[in-house]
C-alpha cells in the first residue's frame, strides 16, 4: 500500500482513500481499459468519483488516454520514464474490440512543414488480436 501512496505522492497527487482504490484497481492492468471497465470492477464506487481520479492521473501522467476510434475513451497505465509518454503503436482489434499498448513499436517519427511543431501522435493499427485469430 505504501509504495502506491508513494507513487501518487511523487507525481503531485493526494492519496486518497478513492484515489488509492481506483489507482490499486488499474496500475497492473497490462492492456487499455475505460471507465466503464473500472466501474465493472469497482461496482461500489461512484462514477463520478473513478472519472475524477482517471482524469487526475491522466494530467499527472500516471495514465495516458488513448483515442482508439472507437468513440469510447480508454486509458492505458503509464510506464513511461519521468513525465514523458512514449509514442508507442496502440492495436484494436476489430473483432473483441480491445485496444492493446504496443509499448516495444514506436510511431515513426513525421516530419513537419515549416510553422507547424507536433506536441502529441496517437498511432492506432486495427486488424485481428492473436486470441481472436485462435
Amino acid at each position: 500500500m505504501k509504495e502506491e501512496e508513494n507513487k501518487l505522492e511523487s507525481h503531485g497527487i493526494k492519496p486518497t482513500a478513492v484515489r488509492m482504490l481506483v489507482w490499486q484497481e488499474v496500475c497492473n492492468k497490462s492492456e487499455t481499459f475505460s471507465l466503464a471497465d473500472v466501474e465493472r470492477w469497482m461496482p461500489y464506487t461512484e462514477r463520478s468519483s473513478i472519472f475524477r481520479a482517471l482524469k487526475l492521473f491522466a494530467e499527472h501522467h500516471l495514465l495516458h488516454i488513448i483515442d482508439d476510434g472507437t468513440g469510447i475513451q480508454k486509458y492505458c497505465v503509464c510506464r513511461c520514464e519521468h513525465n514523458h509518454h512514449i509514442n508507442h503503436i496502440h492495436f484494436n482489434c476489430l473483432k473483441c474490440g480491445k485496444t492493446y499498448c504496443l509499448e516495444d513499436y514506436a510511431i515513426p517519427i513525421v516530419e513537419m512543414p515549416e510553422g507547424f511543431k507536433m506536441q502529441e501522435a496517437e498511432y492506432v493499427v486495427k486488424g485481428i488480436c492473436k486470441s481472436c485469430m485462435q
